[in-house]
């Protein structure tokens, strides 16, 4: 039962979906609503799609908007934009990211990867992944990392990345990595991939593969840590990389990866849940779960990458960070630079999307999300 419970944390947040379903009532499907925020109609950033993961076996998935340009919050747009789909963006949404003219929904339970016209929402195909996880982009191919088995399987296969060929949108080809892959970023012409093996503890995966894009071979494993999840690149060629730790004796730390050696270079003693790289300044929070005293340790902070060392700055100065429950995403708008943090609160309930000011730190407004928001793709004019 153990296991089960850390495999539910390790995937999207699952581990109070597993806790509370058996007295949670069934929630009504998720309304076509718009919430007013303050307009900035000159922005060079037209906007950004959030990606809500939902509760598992709910298909609760959903898909919001945020116009800049008009100053309005537009909640469930997939339900919208594609009525005729019956159940809806599907079964735990997982990541997201627009290329070109196209949005890609990765769906982690539901098996597949949604292709969405950017402008409109509307779907434009399904490709078929089990059990997928992310996606990243470089010379006109996506590339999603892939679990492969049942969820929760520790017998699952060795996981993959699929290459799939963004104007057929076909597969092209797969190859295969560590158990239950991550995160991913392209630096040059190689894919780095986070794997995890977090279907099997206490047996994790502790290593960063490398794949060079031209054979799409894995050319090298790094040696990191245990339970690999976020992987991030900086302007510099260093990869940041998470590890969450067994939850119990082993911490979860940040590791900087130097891709010109392709070995770890430096440690950071700290928590980090997800972090979000711009210019020399990477922002993180920590969620640092811990089966020892059945609690989150919650923490915010900002990296600067370009001398690699933790800053005493504040992303979030008002006190709004002491209402937020569980912070669950973070991005920053590549224009004006403001901060986005989400709010899963209780995993179970609609949850809560903020914006800080990037000079100030305070709250500039906040609207309200589908179940456990994650994910943001900017949309630029």
């Amino acid at each position: 039962m153990m296991n089960k419970r850390k495999l539910y944390f390790l995937s999207s947040a699952l581990l109070f979906v597993l806790v509370q379903t058996s007295c949670r009532k069934d929630l009504a499907p998720v309304k076509d609503e718009i919430e007013a925020i303050v307009p900035d109609p000159s922005s060079l950033v037209k906007g950004f799609y959030l990606l809500n993961e939902g509760n598992m076996n709910m298909n609760k998935a959903s898909l919001d908007y945020l116009d800049i340009h008009q100053g309005l919050y537009k909640k469930n747009i997939y339900g919208k934009a594609n009525p005729e789909v019956v159940k809806g963006l599907g079964d735990v949404g997982n990541d997201i990211s627009v290329y070109g003219s196209k949005l890609y929904v990765v769906v982690n339970v539901s098996n597949k990867v949604e292709v969405l016209d950017v402008k409109t929402g509307k779907k434009i195909k399904q490709i078929d992944v089990l059990n997928c996880r992310y996606v990243s982009f470089s010379k006109g191919k996506a590339y999603v990392s892939a679990y492969l088995g049942e969820v929760g399987d520790p017998k699952a296969p060795q996981g993959v990345v699929v290459c799939i060929d963004t104007t057929t949108l076909n597969e092209v080809k797969r190859v295969e990595v560590g158990r239950q892959p991550e995160e991913m970023a392209i630096v040059g012409e190689k894919l780095y991939v986070a794997n995890s093996g977090g279907y099997s503890p206490p047996n994790y995966e502790r290593t960063v593969s490398v794949i060079d894009l031209n054979t799409f071979q894995v050319v090298k494993n790094i040696d990191v840590a245990i339970n690999l999840h976020r992987l991030k690149a900086d302007q510099y060629g260093d990869l940041y990389v998470t590890s969450r730790g067994d939850y119990y004796d082993t911490p979860s730390k940040l590791f900087v990866i130097d891709t010109k050696t392709e070995t770890v270079k430096k440690t950071f003693d700290i928590g980090v849940s997800n972090l979000a790289i711009d210019g020399d300044r990477a922002y993180f929070y920590s969620t640092e779960f811990s089966y020892l005293t059945g609690e989150n340790k919650i923490s915010y902070g900002i990296l600067n990458v370009k001398d690699e060392v933790l800053t005493n700055q504040k992303f979030i100065t008002d006190g709004t960070d002491k209402n937020i429950m569980i912070p669950y995403g973070i991005a920053i708008n590549p224009i004006s630079k403001d901060v986005y943090v989400t709010d899963a609160k209780d995993y179970v309930s609609p949850g809560r999307l903020y914006c800080f000011d990037k000079n100030t730190g305070k709250r500039r407004w906040s609207v309200e999300t589908g179940d456990i928001p994650a994910h943001i793709a900017f949309v630029y004019k």
